[in-house]
Formats: C-alpha cells, structure tokens, sequence
C-alpha cells in the first residue's frame, strides 16, 4: 500500500525523514499526538489541523520546514494523510509516496512481487472531496513503472496522464481544491515545493504499530 497525501503528508514526512528525523511516530488524532510524545525525550510535534498546526505543537505539516527534526523522533498528526496510513495497516508493506519521492517510491513497492495500491488520500469524511492532486501524484508515480497492469482507478490514471501532459503537475497542484484552501492559511508556497518530482529519495516506510499509532523509518537503502 502507498498512501499518496499530496498536499502535504506525505510530502512532509518524506522531508522530515530527509532531513534526518530518526523516526515518525503516526497518529491520527491531536490528543493521541501529546500522549505519544510524553514517551519520549526528545520528541518533535508535527502536523495539523484545518492547515495550521495545533495550539502546542512544534511545527506544522510543511514540507520546508524541517529545521528542527535532525536526528529527532517526530511524532506526526494529519487531518487525512496520517488516518489513511494506519488505516493501512496489516498490509504486507505500507509506504507514503508522493511526486517529491516517486521513484524510489516505485522500486520500494515493486520488490515485493505484490500487487501495489496506490492510495489517493482525499479528505478524512468526505468522499466527494476532489482530491485532484492526489490523483496527479499518484499518476506521477503509477507512470513511472514499467510492465504492469492496472486494475481498478485504470480510467482515472489515463484521464490524469493526459493532463499531466497537457498541463503539467505544477498547474494540478495550483488549481487543485485543496490548493486554495492553503492559499487561504498563508501556505501557497508549500505548493509548489509539493509538486516538485523526485527531490529526494526518502521513502516512510511502515515498521511497527505502537500503542495507537505506527511507526515509520526512513526505507533502507536510500541516502541522506
């Protein structure tokens, strides 16, 4: 499984593992979030709600802002990113991937021989929410394997390779619902560094459910 949260999950924790976070401590709600960091000494809190990080937190869930985490444990809350990915949990391998790490993204989930779900994020409660730059991203990362078959979402990908070519994935992103809501919060600049392809190799990787959240390591193999 790779839970693709574009706008900005699973871009922020592929940075904050690039910028030397020794681990992700994911948790879906605010509450769980405080609890969880009481269980270490050096903890970072990350992450938000409707855009903004909580009343209490360390950062937010920006991908350019990263100062603090080097060799940190981060435990991370989304509004949507961080409920899909323990959602995910039991499957063989769980992943977060976006256009930032797309490739090493690919060759993580081809090695297990497995068939992949690729997993547009959207938004936590509304079903209808158009989550086009998740589709885009996803697309981003379905385009870049080779000799496989697409099941179910295969319409989708073909409509968005279209417009990929068309328009590129910066002008997706731009115009995508969710964009303008962070334009909206004062984080317009968070997208256009989220729809930058292949700036790192940082893949998180799934490791082990702890308490009520799970914990991602950097995938191994990968440099910083």
């Amino acid at each position: 499984a790779v839970v693709v949260d574009a706008l900005r999950a699973s871009a922020t924790a592929a940075m904050f593992l690039d910028a030397g976070a020794m681990e992700l401590l994911v948790v879906r709600e605010v509450d769980e979030a405080f609890e969880a960091r009481r269980g270490f000494s050096d903890a970072v809190l990350a992450g938000e709600r409707g855009g903004l990080p909580p009343d209490g937190f360390d950062l937010g869930n920006s991908p350019r802002d990263t100062d603090k985490v080097a060799e940190r444990p981060v435990v991370f809350t989304t509004t949507t990113g961080a409920g899909r990915l323990i959602s995910c949990w039991g499957a063989a391998a769980i992943y977060m991937g976006t256009t930032v790490n797309a490739s090493t993204v690919v060759r993580y989930a081809a090695s297990h021989d497995r068939d992949v779900v690729l997993i547009p994020a959207g938004l936590a409660d509304d079903p209808d929410f158009d989550a086009q730059e998740d589709w885009v991203a996803a697309t981003v990362i379905a385009m870049r394997t080779s000799g496989v078959s697409f099941g179910e979402g295969a319409d989708q990908l073909a409509h968005w390779r279209k417009r990929i070519r068309e328009i590129g994935v910066p002008m997706l992103f731009t115009t995508a619902p969710h964009a303008a809501k962070l334009r909206k919060v004062g984080l317009g600049d968070d997208i256009d560094f989220c729809a930058q392809v292949d700036v790192t190799d940082a893949v998180p990787m799934a490791v082990e459910r702890r308490g009520s959240g799970i914990r991602c390591l950097r995938a191994p193999g990968t440099t910083r």
